[in-house]
């Protein structure tokens, strides 16, 4: 049972034999600890028998604190614990760590009470499911376990990560946060930047991204009814996994390039394909592979299933070996003919379909990753002590700051207006006019990640260059953001053509 102690006892415990001190009005003994301690003795031997809180946080993340929670054995009389200990589910109130949206003082258009529940709901899910075996798995290289695959099931995660559609009708979503038949894009950017919050890149992406880009190609263009909801439901119910397999050695950006090819056998009954894939998401564990091929006249999609001919093996990337990138060689695999996706030749179709929702989710998670990134930012430059000190008094420290926040509000706000256009207007509609836009946003949310993470490392200093620690979000951050400026379509492409859109638009005017 938690004891109540005075300062005064504490400062007794400062011995060879005995040591003691507060944090947080906390009395820790670490007398047994003392050879344990990953920083050595020394450093807890100069706070023995003192109040170590303003120490203790210029070194630790609070985190800590929860780690080693069997060293508490009580606390100071009269006082009461000052920093917050956030419960699963909660938000923050540091300032714009949250969307403005989820900000008490403030109102929004956009969101209604089931897009509230389903904010709760998924960040209780994050917190307790995901970000504990997200940082596990991101540090071993392990992919992601079946136990939590199964939960994502269970709970309609995998459904709706897929965005709104008959898809959802008639599932349990996070146990009745929302009903299928009202989930609309809002819904759909809550599920991509909740999800992330467990800031682990590889495992973000390992978390059967290759399911969400690759489904699709088989609900919208699969001609076999009976066939495609089979599919469907091995793949939603967790016990197959899929991965899009469009990128070669010899073009990305450029899909008109690929050069694995397709060839009818003389009775047209099936396709013998030969080729590679490169950097292909979750393609080292996958069941189902949505595959680019050239065929005759031009580029058709195949579904291809593992088996013979079919070998995957892993590249290493900046990030966690947990994402599953896969090198993919088809070696004369035969491909049943009803396995072609949409038409043959017009295959092009089929790839860019899907395109707009996987830039747009790929940008809800970018602008994410940049708030928490602020909020990282500002919690230690309030609580960092340089030159006797907060980082926070120094003014070059608030312009970084200022900028940072700016860059993420602005983004989120354009992301925000981009959704409301998604949910108002028809898909034909969204091909025409939205594709220029998202390729920009995209474009936009990815150079703010450059600029933010710059600026987060020049904070955090020698720690936003360390895997552990204080600064282990911002270095996640700063070597995984350029994953999101390549995958998806590269910047440059993507503001390219957001500028050719607009030019199709362009009237006959003169300045």
């Amino acid at each position: 049972m938690s004891k109540i102690y005075t300062r005064d006892e504490v400062a007794k415990h400062n011995t060879e034999d005995s040591i003691w001190f507060i944090v947080d009005s906390k009395v820790y003994d670490v007398t047994d600890f003392i050879d344990a301690h990953p920083g050595g003795e020394f450093v807890l031997r100069q706070v023995a028998g003192t109040d170590a809180t303003v120490a203790f946080y210029n070194l630790h993340r609070h985190e800590v604190l929860s780690k080693y929670e069997d060293l508490c054995i009580g606390t100071i009389e009269g006082e009461k614990p000052q920093v917050i200990t956030p419960k699963p589910g909660d938000l923050s109130t540091v300032p714009y760590a949250e969307p403005v949206w989820l900000t008490p003082a403030y109102k929004s258009p956009y969101y209604n009470e089931s897009h509230r529940r389903l904010q709760k709901a998924m960040r209780i899910f994050t917190d307790t499911h995901v970000t504990p075996e997200a940082q596990a798995r991101e540090a071993d290289g392990k992919y992601v376990s079946q136990e939590l695959v199964n939960r994502w099931a269970e709970k309609g995660i995998l459904h709706m990560r897929l965005g709104p559609g008959k898809h959802l009708h008639g599932v349990n979503l996070l146990d009745g946060a929302v009903k299928g038949e009202e989930f609309d894009y809002f819904h759909d950017l809550i599920m991509s930047q909740e999800g992330v919050r467990a800031n682990a890149r590889g495992f973000q992406d390992g978390s059967l991204a290759g399911m969400v880009i690759g489904l699709p190609c088989i609900m919208n263009y699969m001609k076999d009814e009976r066939r495609k909801k089979a599919i469907m439901e091995e793949v939603f119910s967790g016990k197959k996994y899929m991965c899009l397999a469009i990128t070669e050695a010899f073009a990305g950006s450029d899909v008109a390039g690929l050069r694995t090819t397709a060839t009818k056998t003389p009775d047209g009954k099936h396709y013998i394909v030969n080729g590679t894939k490169k950097w292909i998401t979750n393609g080292v564990f996958s069941d189902y592979f949505v595959t680019g091929v050239k065929t005759d006249k031009g580029l058709s999609v195949l579904l291809i299933e593992r088996g013979e001919g079919v070998e995957t093996k892993p590249i290493k990337t900046s990030y966690s070996p947990s994402a599953g990138t896969a090198y993919i060689t088809f070696d004369n695999v035969k491909v049943p003919a009803e396995n072609l996706l949409g038409e043959e030749n017009k295959g092009i179709y089929v790839i860019l379909s899907n395109f707009n929702h996987e830039r747009w989710t790929m940008a809800c998670a970018t602008i994410r990753q940049c708030r928490t990134i602020v909020e990282e930012c500002l919690k230690w430059s309030h609580q960092r002590l340089v030159f006797g000190k907060r980082l926070i008094e120094q003014p070059v420290i608030r312009q970084k700051l200022a900028k940072m926040i700016a860059l993420c509000e602005a983004n989120q706000a354009w992301l925000e207006t981009i959704t409301y256009q998604m949910c108002h207007m028809p898909y034909r509609e969204q091909a025409r006019h939205l594709g220029g836009p998202i390729g920009l946003l995209k474009m936009s949310a990815t150079r703010a990640a450059h600029e933010i993470a710059d600026e987060a490392v020049q904070i955090f200093g020698g720690r936003g260059l360390t895997q552990s620690g204080m600064g282990r979000v911002v270095e996640m951050f700063n070597r995984t953001y350029k994953f999101d400026a390549i995958l998806g379509g590269a910047e440059e492409v993507l503001g390219d053509l957001g500028v050719r859109q607009a030019m199709r638009q362009m009237p006959n005017a003169k300045l």
